[in-house]
């Protein structure tokens, strides 16, 4: 049963090309949208006002609501992007991660396989297991200008067409096949601002992977 809340938020979103989570809620956007939008609407962008963690239910999510968004945008006061946050937004092409969020969760955009951009904050810390597994559509990925410290387990596996990553020398930890099955990624391609001895280790993970 929804509050007054819920619904005033909501009941006049049915027709509109945008979907928007309610202020003050950590009800994930696909569970809503499950809710209250029309078989044969299709929303333009994902715009999360608030909450710190914007997880949902993998099991909440029917195949049809996958196709909802291709833009997601993250405003003030989140912080966090995650577990299956936008997971599997078949046709999610662009995301805006602005400062004040420092990390991205477990499989957070994982099947996103639209995705060619993604643009991340100074703020910027982690990344999680399997965050991006099997955005296809994903070439190139700068993080030179954020403080990344961690690259969970097979955070960009299954990206085939990634040819370039750009680390920070603030990066410390990394995780099991990071860029496994990303067979266009050559160890030449994977830089940092400086000399750094976790991403030369990541360098010769990349290389007996190819």
């Amino acid at each position: 049963m929804h509050t007054p809340e819920f619904r005033r938020h909501f009941v006049e979103f049915v027709h509109v090309q945008t979907l928007m989570t309610p202020r003050s809620t950590t009800k994930g956007w696909k569970a809503a949208a499950e809710e209250v939008i029309d078989e044969g609407v299709r929303s333009g962008e994902l715009l999360v006002h608030d909450g710190r963690d914007i997880s949902w239910n993998l099991a909440e999510a029917r195949r049809e609501r996958r196709k909802l968004v291709t833009r997601a945008i993250f405003f003030l006061n989140v912080t966090k992007v995650g577990d299956y946050a936008c997971s599997p937004a078949v046709n999610l092409v662009v995301v805006d991660i602005p400062d004040g969020i420092v990390s991205i969760s477990r499989a957070a955009f994982g099947r996103c396989r639209s995705l060619t951009t993604v643009s991340f904050p100074t703020t910027f810390t982690s990344i999680g297991g399997w965050a991006f597994d099997g955005c296809n559509s994903l070439e190139n990925v700068d993080l030179l200008h954020t403080n990344l410290e961690e690259l969970g387990l097979h955070a960009f596996i299954r990206c085939p067409e990634l040819k370039s990553m750009t680390i920070p020398d603030s990066l410390l930890t990394i995780g099991y096949e990071v860029f496994q099955n990303c067979s266009k990624l050559a160890p030449s391609n994977i830089s940092v601002n400086d000399s750094n001895a976790v991403v030369a280790h990541l360098r010769s993970q990349q290389l007996a992977q190819n």
